[in-house]
């Protein structure tokens, strides 16, 4: 899932050991979207080698790729946002169109004019036409 907006607040990181020993390091940010009614959304990026390959700073654009996970503890559940790419700028505008190249087009033959419908008349009211219908309606 994406995500584009601007970054709001960088929360302090948060650092410790897990069961098996090994350190760990998550660094939470916050960001409002660009929607016509924005929205502010936590999310994390989990591991020091991600936390410096994505720097984030206040007031940046970035659209964040990440996964929603949720997980019981005591009865009760916890849902986490870990972005896994953060990419500077919005890349999900699209692109200036290319001008695609015009085909040749068969030169148009003269026809006869056609007639005119009365300016005034509703095509859709059925007492308006002539009378030569012959629908049901």
């Amino acid at each position: 899932m994406e995500v584009v907006g601007k970054i709001i607040q960088v929360l302090p990181a948060q650092e410790g050991v897990g069961r098996n020993g090994n350190p760990w390091k998550v660094q939470p940010y916050v960001l409002e979207t660009l929607d016509q009614y924005p929205r502010k959304v936590h999310f994390e990026v989990f591991g020091e080698d991600r936390i410096r390959m994505n720097p984030c700073a206040i007031d940046q654009l970035v659209t964040v790729s990440f996964d929603i996970e949720s997980r019981e503890f005591n009865g009760r559940w916890y849902t986490s946002i870990r972005a896994y790419r953060i990419v500077q700028g919005d890349v999900t505008q699209p692109a200036a169109p290319v001008a695609a190249p015009v085909a040749p087009t068969a030169p148009t033959v003269p026809t006869a004019p056609a007639e005119q419908a009365p300016a005034n008349v509703d095509p859709f009211d059925a007492t308006a036409g002539d009378g030569t219908s012959d629908l049901p309606f």
